[in-house]
């Protein structure tokens, strides 16, 4: 019996992480199928697309990865490891930049992605409901990441069919890291929030240097408003969590 229930909520997790990870195909199928209209309207729409997944990770940072870190973490140990972060990220960005590549939303989605799949697991483990939430949350996310991923991969020189294959194994990375969380992560809360906080600086360091100059579109409206919505999106997901 304790075998079947250990297998049940295994599977569990893995369906509720595959409805959050999903959406990654989803945005990237969205982006190629080109439903947008093209020239100036379709111009402006992607720009608020854009800021609307720069106003979601900014929630992510905001209500997600850090609220907990900072009630857990020696103030020594939260600035390390969201330092560390931002620095990854730093060295990161600049070597993509000397390859001339534009993959900060690629790389954006997967900082926050990763960590919050493995936060999936370990909350399913004392709270099944909370779980199903966070993977909502987790899934409206990923569906402008991926979205404006796909464009960004586009651009660095990846044809359509190939950026959907980079964008693909992002479901599966979901699901490992996830029945990680719930498996092995079980009461290691400082551990879970230092991964966290590690995602949140180099997020903050990717919004701000890659994503935030590819907003402003002509003094037009849909970029801050697409930022606020995503924002917003974000408070909503931590009403409903809480």
């Amino acid at each position: 019996m304790l075998y079947l229930a250990a297998m049940n909520a295994i599977l569990q997790v893995v369906l509720y992480s595959f409805v959050s990870g999903v959406t990654v195909i989803l945005g990237g199928l969205l982006a190629r199928s080109r439903l947008l209209p093209r020239g100036e309207p379709g111009r402006e729409m992607s720009h608020g697309i854009v800021a609307f997944g720069a106003g979601i990770l900014v929630a992510a940072v905001a209500f997600v990865l850090t609220p907990d870190a900072i009630d857990l973490l020696p103030l020594p140990v939260m600035l390390l490891v969201f330092l560390a972060g931002v620095l990854l990220f730093l060295l990161l960005d600049l070597y993509i930049k000397r390859r001339g590549g534009r993959m900060a939303q690629l790389m954006a989605m997967a900082m926050d992605y990763v960590p919050e799949a493995v936060a999936l697991g370990a909350v399913f483990s004392y709270d099944r409901d909370t779980g199903l939430l966070l993977a909502l949350f987790i899934g409206l996310q990923n569906l402008p990441e991926a979205y404006n991923a796909f464009n960004d991969l586009v651009k660095s020189g990846f044809s359509p069919n190939r950026a959907l294959l980079v964008l693909a194994p992002f479901s599966l990375v979901g699901i490992a890291a996830a029945v990680l969380g719930y498996a092995v992560l079980q009461g290691h809360a400082t551990l879970v929030n230092s991964l966290m906080l590690f995602a949140a600086g180099g997020i903050l360091y990717l919004v701000f240097q890659d994503i935030a100059p590819m907003i402003k579109y002509k003094r037009h409206w849909a970029p801050a408003l697409g930022a606020a919505l995503g924002f917003l999106l974000g408070m909503v997901g931590v009403k409903l969590l809480g």
